[in-house]
């Protein structure tokens, strides 16, 4: 719409408006009625001139049609395809052991290998230095990492540094001529934001979906060690993984991680890791390779309705220190049991899982405020993260049947008990279904606490029937 038709539409309806001091009569209500209609056309006029400033066309009739092509065209080179591929030890049949089985089967070998492959997504976040951030389950002990660029290069990548509690990744490419993801502050999103994923599904090459941001802050769902999910309706699936979750200017909010498939397929839940967690632990990977987290040390639970009803307070948000280890930064800054955190570095916390998602994110000699209620009052304390004192145990000295593992005392997801940090692949333990971040918390019915529990049951018994929690499900092994 030109300025001088604008002007006319305003001119005639200074004109007209002067008939409405008049009298009301039957040509008064027709003029009130064409003063109504010139306005309805001068606000339609300016809303079109505010759609042309945007670049939408005004006219569809044989003219391109309102498109993500421009976003997609500059965001699509910075992500990646990625392929792995991993050598498996496999163990012989225990009946293999046996001469007899032997001279009818031969001897395969005790140390036969199988390749496994895998695929997934990436993005590039750093074109100076070839960085790509992308999920750990990605690139996971993998032996080759192959990288797609957008325009059908094939680089080998390596990795820089990788933390399996948090999913996220960073691995590194040449930087010769790549395109990088700008990145937006994820804290700043909204839910009925527009969001776009851009990734590698079921291995067809990069792949574009649309959405919005269903919910923020999605927590205590079992996925990964620390949660703080963006959930969208864009349709994510298998190979997605790694890959981008863009708003519509094409700047990065995401890490797309995960889905929630009764069914096996895409059913609208899908879950990114947002960027301003993302970028803050790949500082620490890119640094040191792996995340140096520190230790509070502190147990926490919800707080619930009834815990509030019972400490007579108003607030129904926070997280109740249930334990307070000994000689800790949390014995330092006075912290008891019973206290209430409500909010970490002045950020509000709802529940036991935003504690400790924000206290995971923080660096050894970092400093944290909490905002507690003591005793009913309001109170600040501060604390420095310090190194957790952790010592592994060889599983092969306390049982013949954990040979190959690493056994640490934990309290990990509010479960007490013996966690195996490390198993090696070619193990008995591993063979069996045994997995590094599972927790012993029974053996043959008696319960286990820490490493001496679990020293002390084992020694007397030639089986162990081991109730093992993992994530939020619970299974039995036998080891024999």
């Amino acid at each position: 719409m030109k300025t001088n038709t604008l002007v006319s539409f305003i001119l005639e309806i200074i004109d007209e408006v002067q008939f409405v001091t008049q009298p009301i009569t039957y040509n008064a209500k027709l003029r009130i009625r064409k003063i109504f209609l010139i306005t309805i056309g001068f606000l339609f006029a300016v809303l079109v001139a505010q759609i042309d400033a945007y670049g939408f066309p005004v006219n569809l009739d044989g003219q391109a049609l309102p498109s993500l092509a421009p976003m997609l065209e500059r965001a699509m080179p910075a992500v990646v395809n990625i392929s792995t591929r991993t050598e498996i030890q496999v163990r012989e049949h225990p009946l293999m052991r046996d001469p007899f089985f032997r001279q009818f089967f031969g001897d395969p070998g005790k140390n036969r290998k199988r390749q496994s492959q895998s695929l997934g997504s990436g993005v590039i976040i750093d074109k100076k230095y070839g960085y790509v951030l992308t999920n750990n389950h990605v690139i996971d002990k993998a032996d080759q990492i192959l990288v797609t660029l957008h325009d059908g290069r094939q680089l080998n990548a390596e990795v820089v540094g990788t933390d399996p509690e948090s999913d996220v990744a960073v691995i590194r490419i040449p930087n010769n001529n790549i395109t990088q993801l700008p990145i937006a502050n994820s804290s700043h999103l909204r839910v009925g934001d527009f969001v776009v994923a851009i990734g590698n599904p079921f291995g067809l090459g990069q792949t574009v979906t649309s959405g919005i941001i269903s919910a923020l802050g999605r927590s205590g769902l079992g996925i990964e060690g620390y949660e703080d999910f963006i959930q969208t309706d864009a349709s994510i699936n298998p190979g997605n993984s790694g890959g981008a979750l863009v708003n519509l200017r094409g700047e990065l909010i995401g890490i797309n991680t995960a889905i929630i498939a009764p069914s096996g397929g895409n059913v609208g839940i899908g879950f990114a890791i947002p960027t301003n967690m993302a970028m803050q632990l790949k500082k620490s990977l890119v640094k040191h390779g792996k995340v140096r987290r520190g230790l509070l040390g502190v147990g926490v639970q919800d707080l619930t309705p009834e815990l509030s009803q019972a400490f007579e307070l108003e607030n129904q948000r926070g997280a109740v220190i249930t334990r307070v280890q000994a000689n800790s930064p949390a014995e330092r800054a006075r912290l008891v049991p019973g206290d209430i955190i409500i909010a970490v570095n002045t950020r509000p916390v709802k529940n036991s899982a935003a504690v400790r998602n924000a206290i995971g994110l923080m660096q050894i000699g970092d400093r944290v405020k909490l905002e507690i209620i003591h005793q009913g009052e309001r109170v600040s304390r501060s604390a420095t993260i310090a190194k957790p004192n952790v010592v592994g145990k060889e599983g092969g000295r306390i049982h013949r049947t954990l040979v190959g593992t690493v056994l640490t005392e934990t309290q990990r997801h509010q479960v007490e008990g013996v966690l195996f940090s490390d198993i090696d692949t070619s193990s008995y333990a591993w063979s069996v279904g045994l997995r590094p971040g599972d927790i012993v918390v029974k053996v043959n019915y008696y319960r286990i606490r820490n490493i001496q529990d679990l020293k002390t049951v084992a020694s007397r018994l030639r089986v162990l029937q081991v109730s093992i929690q993992r994530d939020d499900e619970s299974l039995f092994v036998l080891l024999q």
